[in-house]
């Protein structure tokens, strides 16, 4: 739906959330007074309550900031499998939440926007290049599922044309789901989900990176301390084992809460695809394979 601007004195500036504190805060869209309820629930900003009209100077704020983050966040990923150099500006990221972190500030802002046009691509594109920066990292589970979520998510909603947990409706559905993906679109959303669903088996089987207090992997972790002498020595040795030491019922509870983590991969988005598709539900049988 097409919005009346008028241009915000410079002393003036519109209130806002969600804006970097690299632009200023009447360069983004402000959420709407009911944020609440959505943040709450998918811990997304409730998007503004119309569309930016397209080819506005807002639209391409939007742009330019998405734009030029994509761009960030690449050069970093690459870094990240380059020797440090002291004088570097980019520095690479050292764990797939460090990656993740940036990402969702961008999801954030593209939802926040409101406007189909922009998040339908925008959204899209980080979902086909999480697949790439998904097999760069050792395993980082709760960052990776936590994004992932907040994708399936956005797309779920868009299919629906309003939020999936709030049932708002969404800016630019007020007159139907002409505004929502086309089926080109759709084609592509499946075939970029069925590859993250497969490729998220696979990372999640691999070993997961140490981490320091800080939450950055790559450290040395948690040093079992050694016997400061013979007699120690002898003495851990020699310890009976206790009941305690066999029992795994922690990992089973880790290794069942990963296992339905991995099944619930953008589910909400499949299911409605498929039914859209016509292909019976859409969500196909994985390995689950994450031991």
């Amino acid at each position: 739906m097409a919005e009346n601007e008028t241009p915000n004195p410079p002393t003036a500036p519109a209130p806002g959330g969600f804006v970097p504190p690299a632009i200023s805060s009447n360069s983004l869209p402000s959420p709407a007074p009911s944020s609440a309820s959505a943040a709450a629930v998918s811990n997304l900003p409730h998007p503004r309550r119309t569309s930016l009209r397209p080819g506005s100077i807002k639209e391409d704020k939007v742009r330019n900031y998405v734009s030029d983050k994509m761009l960030h966040i690449s050069r970093r990923y690459v870094k990240h499998f380059a020797i440090p150099h002291p004088d570097d500006e980019i520095t690479g990221y050292k764990s797939m939440a460090e990656l993740c972190k940036d990402v969702d500030d961008v999801i954030n802002i593209i939802w926040l926007s409101g406007t189909p046009s922009l998040q339908i691509p925008y959204l899209l594109n980080i979902a086909s290049e999480f697949t790439t920066w998904l097999e760069g990292f050792p395993p980082s589970p709760a960052a990776t599922f936590a994004l992932l979520r907040k994708l399936d998510h956005c797309f779920a909603s868009l299919l629906f044309g309003y939020d999936i947990d709030t049932k708002e409706t969404l800016p630019g559905f007020e007159n139907g789901l002409r505004a929502g993906l086309s089926r080109t679109d759709m084609v592509r959303c499946k075939s970029v989900i069925e590859r993250t669903r497969v490729l998220v088996v696979e990372v999640m089987a691999k070993e997961p990176a140490d981490e320091d207090p800080d939450g950055d992997t790559g450290g040395q972790g948690i040093q079992t301390p050694k016997p400061d002498n013979d007699t120690e020595a002898e003495a851990e040795s020699d310890r009976l084992p206790e009941m305690s030491d066999f029992d795994d019922g922690d990992d089973d509870d880790e290794d069942e809460l990963l296992h339905m983590n991995v099944a619930q991969v953008y589910e909400n988005t499949l299911v409605k695809l498929g039914e859209i598709l016509g292909d019976g539900g859409g969500v196909t049988t994985m390995p689950m394979s994450v031991d």
